[in-house]
């Protein structure tokens, strides 16, 4: 099930159209009162979002759908005005896993959404990584710091396993979008710099071993 949560009538239609059509369940919701109640039925596998809504902005929405347990992993793309930067860089620093810029083509909606429940969906690793207090669980999609249980969204999960996986070798900007978003993403590198910033914060003292290679990219520190 998709939710889409879009007060434009004619927005709304067209892509639960395309969703249908493509084989997906969706539905639609004008206002956030009526999303608020299906969600309390049932939780979706993913979560269409505008951001400028009647009754309750898109952020607000964003953020308790994070504080919430029964939603907080649940993937959610932002749909946002074009040429937005404030909005996309804070919907992504407060758990938006992706965004796409009105008007956008319908088939770049559902390439997005097909790539993000692909990996969202996909097989379980049983791999798990401890480096020097961090402790990373494919099998649970779980990140612990010295014990302590770090919240991240699939995308910042992703990002940072990625990182893991090739501790000491620098990985370009260039790199990480195509592992990570996997579908020719055409947006900005700083998608990249604002979940690299947002890591370095969830993880506190360890994310500084997330390091800054000026001009190229980012790598885990070899020396762990």
């Amino acid at each position: 099930m998709i939710y889409l949560v879009e007060d434009d009538n004619s927005i709304r239609e067209l892509v639960a159209y395309t969703l249908h059509s493509a084989g997906f369940v969706a539905e639609g919701f004008e206002k956030p009162s009526a999303f608020w109640a299906a969600i309390e039925k049932e939780i979706p596998s993913l979560i269409l979002l505008d951001l400028m809504l009647p009754e309750e902005d898109g952020i607000s929405i964003l953020k308790k759908l994070r504080a919430s347990s029964k939603t907080k992993k649940v993937p959610i793309i932002l749909l946002t005005a074009k040429g937005s930067e404030f909005d996309k860089v804070i919907g992504l620093d407060n758990g938006a896993d992706d965004y796409v810029a009105k008007p956008f083509g319908m088939m770049e909606l559902l390439a997005r959404v097909k790539a993000l429940l692909r990996r969202a969906e996909g097989e379980e690793e049983s791999s798990e990584h401890t480096l020097g207090g961090l402790s990373v669980s494919q099998a649970r999609h779980e990140v612990t710091v010295d014990g302590k249980e770090v919240i991240l969204t699939l995308k910042e999960f992703e990002l940072l396993s990625l990182l893991i996986e090739n501790k000491g070798k620098v990985l370009t900007r260039d790199q990480l979008l195509n592992s990570i978003w996997g579908y020719g993403f055409d947006g900005e590198n700083r998608t990249i710099d604002v979940h690299i910033r947002t890591l370095r914060q969830k993880l506190g003292d360890w994310g500084q071993n997330i390091e800054t290679v000026r001009g190229v990219g980012y790598k885990i520190g070899g020396s762990l």
